[in-house]
């Protein structure tokens, strides 16, 4: 797998013309987005992490084998930024999320270790409202061992059918581990190659 960064946009003007499909990854900030988008394409340091939450501020794309993007989309949530930085990355992700026509599916990464959170459930339940295929990517499971990781995943898409009829399909991941991988990648290729 050929990942290459290409670039990184303020807005959705600035995004590449091609006709490319795109699979954007977004979360709270500190989810470990930029881990996962490295595990997935195998490639430490593709996506800048960091230690300090918010760093992502921009919308970047990473082309996977010439075939399609996988975008590193700000991550939002994150308290400690100024009210009019939150309000520029809010409308950086929306205005990419419902205007976006190459964009094909939304992994939402939420942290496996806490119980649902409300800006989360938000968040899920606007996707939904607007429309926009999403999946569900559990995070840091390698933090609680297989059998708690499985029953907090369960636990969270059950509180989700409280006001959701069918659930998105969902996985459980660790970047350190390297696992959920293969699955993702399966799950891309299956939209890319109905």
């Amino acid at each position: 797998m050929n990942t290459t960064f290409i670039t990184s946009s303020a807005n959705i003007s600035q995004c590449p013309t091609d006709t490319r499909p795109e699979f954007a990854f977004i979360g709270r900030s500190n989810v470990g987005k930029s881990s996962l988008i490295n595990m997935l394409a195998n490639k430490k340091g593709l996506a800048k992490t960091s230690a300090t939450p918010g760093k992502t501020l921009l919308i970047n794309h990473f082309l996977v084998d010439d075939i399609y993007y996988i975008v590193d989309l700000p991550g939002y949530g994150f308290a400690k930024r100024s009210k009019s930085v939150q309000q520029d990355i809010q409308r950086i992700i929306n205005t990419y999320i419902l205007q976006r026509e190459q964009l094909v599916n939304v992994f939402l990464l939420i942290d496996l270790r806490h119980d649902p959170q409300k800006i989360d459930m938000e968040f899920i339940n606007w996707l939904g409202e607007n429309g926009i295929p999403f999946s569900i990517v559990f995070t840091k499971a390698d933090k609680l061992g297989p059998v708690r990781a499985r029953q907090n995943a369960e636990k969270y898409m059950q509180s989700l059918l409280e006001t959701w009829e069918s659930l998105p399909p969902y996985f459980i991941t660790s970047s350190e581990k390297k696992q959920g991988r293969e699955e993702l990648l399966t799950y891309i290729q299956q939209i890319i190659q109905p």
